[in-house]
């Protein structure tokens, strides 16, 4: 078991990979370099290999699919990931890295909204979207963890090993997020300088594409982790509609007696029997949620004595 692995999931970054690996070499001599180069179809992994990184390849696309190839394969005490696009400092590295080993946080957020990130930043759709998916997330979720999107993550042992990787690309970061909330996962935030990526490299998140893929992640996870919620909110939004319609039906049954709407009675009806259904299946589905939790916690001690074993072998 290493005591620290520097993660790096590289497409295409053969201008600032060995630039990556020195400073973290640098900054974290006890560490293990990995770069895990997924398809890249420029020189970048003979680079991070001649640089002293370790290389592997994951060879189905996407950054979630790395992730999962690395959280498998590497057992190590704290785990650092960063991207290969030398746009973070490696100088936070030992700070994020003490938070994991020696306060025990499970998850420390490389904050890049707290500092320098809105103005190194040329994309100005990307502040937009990191601002509405952190406003979303703490808002849904009520935390305050500072920076959702930021691919510069420290990791325990025990969170990297009870962490299912179900998205394939860059709305990973946002299920890491989740799941730290979620799971009551103790989670820290460091601020770090962000800068911009160099000319001549050019980022692989597609503004709208993947935007609109990390709001679906968001909307999907809350109707798994907060399914009362979810469907509380959709029963009440099916019983506005029910009532809104039912209303002139009523006002013109007391006036007249009559009912000459029946089809919108009829469907006011339907509304109110789907709105009932998604309450029950709100309260079914948060039973689940709680059994599962405690299922959890379970696994959580199980990988807890798992990881001081492998300790007490090294």
């Amino acid at each position: 078991m290493d005591k620290v692995a520097v993660l790096i999931p590289c497409y295409n970054e053969v201008l600032t990979i060995e630039k990556v690996v020195r400073d973290f070499k640098a900054a974290l001599p006890e560490a293990v370099i990995y770069v895990y180069d997924n398809n890249s179809t420029d020189n970048t992994a003979k680079v991070a290999e001649k640089a002293g990184a370790i290389v592997r390849y994951e060879h189905q696309q996407g950054k979630g699919n790395v992730i999962r190839r690395m959280f498998a394969e590497i057992d190590a005490q704290c785990y650092l990931m960063v991207d290969g696009d030398d746009t973070y400092p490696a100088e936070a590295a030992k700070e994020m890295v003490e938070k994991v080993l020696n306060d025990k946080s499970d998850m420390v957020v490389g904050d890049r909204l707290s500092s320098t990130y809105f103005e190194e930043n040329k994309r100005p759709f990307h502040n937009i979207g990191n601002t509405l998916v952190r406003a979303s997330i703490n808002t849904l979720f009520k935390n305050n963890i500072k920076d959702i999107m930021t691919g510069y993550r420290a990791f325990s042992y025990r969170f990297v090993k009870t962490f299912p990787v179900l998205s394939k690309g860059f709305e990973i970061e946002t299920e890491m997020t989740i799941h730290a909330i979620d799971k009551n996962m103790f989670v820290e935030n460091v601020v770090i300088n962000y800068r911009d990526r160099p000319e001549g490299s050019e980022s692989k998140l597609n503004t709208y594409t993947d935007g609109f893929k990390v709001l679906k992640t968001i909307a999907r996870l809350f109707s798994t982790y907060r399914p009362m919620k979810y469907f509380s909110g959709l029963s009440a939004l099916l019983l506005l509609i029910a009532t809104g319609f039912f209303v002139p039906v009523l006002i013109e049954y007391i006036k007249t007696g009559l009912v000459p709407n029946f089809p919108t009675l009829i469907v006011c009806g339907f509304v109110v029997i789907a709105a009932i259904q998604s309450f029950f299946a709100g309260l079914i589905l948060h039973n689940n949620y709680q059994k599962n939790r405690q299922d959890f916690e379970m696994n959580l001690y199980r990988v807890s004595s798992e990881e001081k074993e492998k300790l007490g072998k090294i």
